[in-house]
């Protein structure tokens, strides 16, 4: 009789494996030729980022460099308001993980530059050189998205340029005895805030009574209280501008300070046109003005008459008296 052999146990599934967890998330990993990228789990798990901020993230990293991620754009790409993207894009620069860099290109036009990071930057921004041009930062593997083609810095850095050896030097001149030639200004005091001033700061500072969310700091309300300024010169009054920043708010608001710069900014009205003048009141022809106010000299009563003399009751009384006197 031929040896039985028994049959090969069947291969498990290669798509999903057995966890030993009862509960919680099973990743089921798939290979990826190339369409993926990188995200580091400080990110993905950060415990201060929002969610929206988080995919806002991931969004930014994934495109090509030189895709615009401005708020317009962010906008017109997915569901979020303005707002929304707004905000995370704030938390995002203050996390270390967003650079936006005001910069002037090689054919001198200001742009704003967005630089993305893959791991936050905790550094500020140096200011910008002598040429106009702010140098970026130096960091590990960032991922550079730019409105405009990125400024090469010089390599001599921000190194003063050598002058020609053929220019002459002048020796600066000695200075006279007595009073300078050129006066030194006097420091002018900074001015006082107006009346306007403190109007807008007490709407900023009121704005808690109607959401406690809205709560601000001194520091922000001096720093908000000149655009509030801005619409009150404008000729929108307080209630106009307390709906305006009251109205609709994100129900996630974290920096309830950039929500409020941001409305006043973007939503400022224009200001109000002239009063259109009043009419003139012109006399139509062929309509006979009234005459004027006079003293009757025989009973001081006031008739309009177009020259002074005596009332009409006065005239025709003279008249029946002197008839009556003639018949006698």
């Amino acid at each position: 009789m031929a040896e039985q052999k028994p049959n090969p146990a069947p291969r498990p599934n290669q798509g999903l494996r057995r966890s030993t967890t009862h509960s919680g998330v099973i990743h089921v990993r798939t290979y990826q030729s190339g369409q993926y990228v990188l995200i580091g789990n400080h990110l993905a798990q950060h415990h201060a980022l929002s969610l929206t901020a988080i995919g806002l993230a991931a969004h930014i990293l994934s495109v090509p460099e030189g895709t615009l991620v401005d708020i317009r754009s962010l906008t017109l790409r997915f569901p979020e308001g303005r707002d929304r993207i707004a905000v995370a894009l704030r938390e995002l620069e203050e996390h270390g993980y967003l650079r936006r860099v005001r910069e002037h290109t090689r054919e001198g036009r200001l742009v704003t530059r967005t630089y993305a990071h893959h791991l936050p930057c905790t550094q500020p921004p140096k200011a910008a050189s002598a040429s106009g041009a702010v140098r970026p930062r130096a960091v590990p593997s960032p991922a550079v998205h730019a409105a405009d083609e990125v400024q090469e810095p010089s390599p001599e850095g921000d190194q003063p340029a050598e002058r020609p050896a053929d220019v002459p030097v002048e020796p600066p001149a000695p200075a006279e005895s007595g009073a300078s030639d050129v006066p030194v200004p006097e420091p002018q005091p900074e001015p006082e805030p107006g009346p306007r001033h403190e109007e807008a700061a007490d709407l900023l500072s009121g704005l808690r009574r109607t959401d406690e969310r809205l709560t601000l700091s001194a520091r922000d309300v001096n720093r908000l209280a000149p655009s509030v300024v801005a619409w009150l010169e404008r000729g929108a009054g307080p209630a106009a501008v307390h709906r305006t920043l009251t109205a609709d708010l994100p129900l996630a608001l974290k920096h309830p300070a950039g929500v409020i710069a941001y409305r006043l900014r973007e939503l400022l009205p224009p200001p109000l046109p002239p009063a259109p003048a009043a009419p003139r009141v012109t006399v139509a022809e062929g309509v006979r003005r009234p005459d004027p106010f006079q003293d009757c000299g025989g009973c001081e009563r006031v008739f309009r008459s177009a020259e002074p003399g005596r009332c009409r009751d006065c005239r025709y009384g003279a008249r029946e008296g002197d008839g009556i006197a003639c018949a006698a």
